[in-house]
């Protein structure tokens, strides 16, 4: 014999559960978005591989002038 009404806290379960779906479903379109523009934007990144890098070296007085 099948159910025909839905109890009441099936039906709050479901907005929770349909909130919670949305709160998830938001976070993964943000990590998404960051790691496209992150990668989009891969020539500025710079790696650690054991050689020194331009970005972090000293600026040398007679380049300043």
């Amino acid at each position: 014999m099948p159910i025909t009404q839905t109890h009441e806290l099936h039906q709050r379960r479901l907005s929770r559960n349909l909130g919670l779906g949305a709160v998830l479903l938001a976070f993964v379109v943000l990590v998404f978005g960051l790691t496209v523009v992150k990668v989009n934007r891969g020539g500025m990144m710079e790696a650690y591989d054991h050689q020194p890098r331009a970005s972090v070296l000293p600026v040398a007085p007679e380049a300043k002038q």
